[in-house]
Parts: C-alpha cells; sequence; structure tokens
C-alpha cells in the first residue's frame, strides 16, 4: 500500500537511478495527467501525444502544475507529488520542484525555479538573471545589454511557431530585442536572412559586408 514505508530494493535512494524515463528525461516515476486521466512518462511524452490525436478537437496541452499523482516506476505505488516514493523509498527525481512538479535524475543540466517566470529553468540559477520588462530568463552576459520588449519571451518563434516561453530549445535574443530560438535563427541566417522576422530589422551587424558590396562596387 502507498502508506506502508518500504526499504528500496537495494536499501537506497539512488536505486534505479538513470534506469527510467523518457526522451525528454531521466526520472524514476511517472506522472497522472489530470485532464484525461492518464500516465504518461513527462508532460512532454503527454503534449506529443495528445496534440498527435487525429481530432483537433482533442488536442490540449498538460499544465504541469495541475499534476497531483505520480506512480513510483521501481515499485509502482500511485501516490502524491513528493520527491521520495512513500513506498520503496527512492528518489522518484533527483532534483524536484514541488511547485512545477518536476523530476529529473540529470542534475548536471543545473536545474533551478525561477519564481518570477513560475517554471523551472536549465543552466544555473547563478547564470541567469530575471528581465522583469521581457518576462523571462537570461544569460547574465545580457544584463543591461539587450534591448527589452515587453512580454517578448512570451510569444512564438516566428520561424517555427513553437511557444518560446517553456521551450526546452535554446533561444537567440535578437539585437531588435524580439527572440527565437536558436536553431532557427542559425537555419534563417544560413539561408543568407538577416533580418528580423517581426520587425525587419537587421539581426546581425552587417557593416562589414556593406563595405565589401561597396568594394565590389
Amino acid at each position: 500500500m502507498a502508506g506502508d514505508s518500504v526499504i528500496s530494493p537495494q536499501g537506497s535512494k539512488d536505486f534505479g537511478k538513470h534506469e527510467h524515463g523518457c526522451d525528454h528525461y531521466k526520472r524514476r516515476c511517472k506522472i497522472l495527467a489530470p485532464c484525461c486521466n492518464k500516465i504518461f512518462p513527462c508532460r512532454h511524452c503527454h503534449n506529443e501525444t495528445s496534440n498527435s490525436l487525429s481530432n483537433p478537437k482533442d488536442h490540449h496541452d498538460l499544465v504541469r502544475q495541475d499534476v497531483k499523482q505520480v506512480i513510483c516506476s521501481i515499485c509502482n505505488t500511485q501516490q502524491e507529488v513528493t520527491q521520495v516514493c512513500s513506498h520503496c523509498g527512492v528518489n522518484m527525481g533527483e532534483y524536484f520542484c514541488d511547485i512545477c512538479k518536476f523530476y529529473d535524475d540529470d542534475i548536471t543540466k543545473g536545474q533551478f525555479h525561477c519564481n518570477d517566470c513560475g517554471i523551472c529553468r536549465v543552466g544555473g540559477r547563478d547564470k541567469f538573471f530575471h528581465c522583469e520588462k521581457c518576462g523571462s530568463c537570461y544569460t547574465v552576459d545580457l544584463r543591461d545589454n539587450h534591448f527589452c520588449v515587453e512580454n517578448s519571451m512570451k510569444s512564438y518563434c516566428p520561424i517555427c511557431f513553437e511557444y518560446l516561453f517553456d521551450s526546452v530549445k535554446s533561444t537567440r535574443i535578437m539585437k531588435c530585442g524580439h527572440t527565437m530560438h536558436m536553431e532557427c535563427f542559425s537555419q534563417m541566417t544560413m539561408q543568407n536572412h538577416y533580418r528580423c522576422p517581426i520587425c525587419c530589422k537587421a539581426v546581425l551587424d552587417m557593416s562589414a559586408f556593406w563595405e565589401d558590396l561597396d568594394m565590389d562596387v
């Protein structure tokens, strides 16, 4: 029973570490999605499944904070969200956030919870700051060194149209202050497009290019 506290098979909270999870996270639990009452390895797995359903009306994303129940991957005990399994005693995630209901055994990512963003970020708390106007966490080298656009991260990538704020992909803040995925930015410049798709301002310093063009003329 979920209320009976017993020791994990190897008597260690680390039992099964890095051996369970999905393509997105290594963790020792699954989540019960309250929106559809189905079990998934993580919210991304849920979103990929639900948004690929044949009926568009059934498409939906899981709100991470709504998760109330998890299932231990070691002993299969369903229980309330907590870091240590109430039945076998393993850490269901080396990193655990009670606010986001987030578990991850790979702590090399440097996970941290940003109270202002309201979600967990990766990369190390000491390497990021929260920009109040842009509404998101940026690397410290951008502090006082970027053009602020109100809630610029709470928008969709102008190339692939994925929502940027909680995307797991790296993002690029352009000179104009607008944002897009780093991968999308690279693909755009490789195709010789150097203007922001939103405001049409140059995304790179083009002075050297124009000088070379003048010399050719």
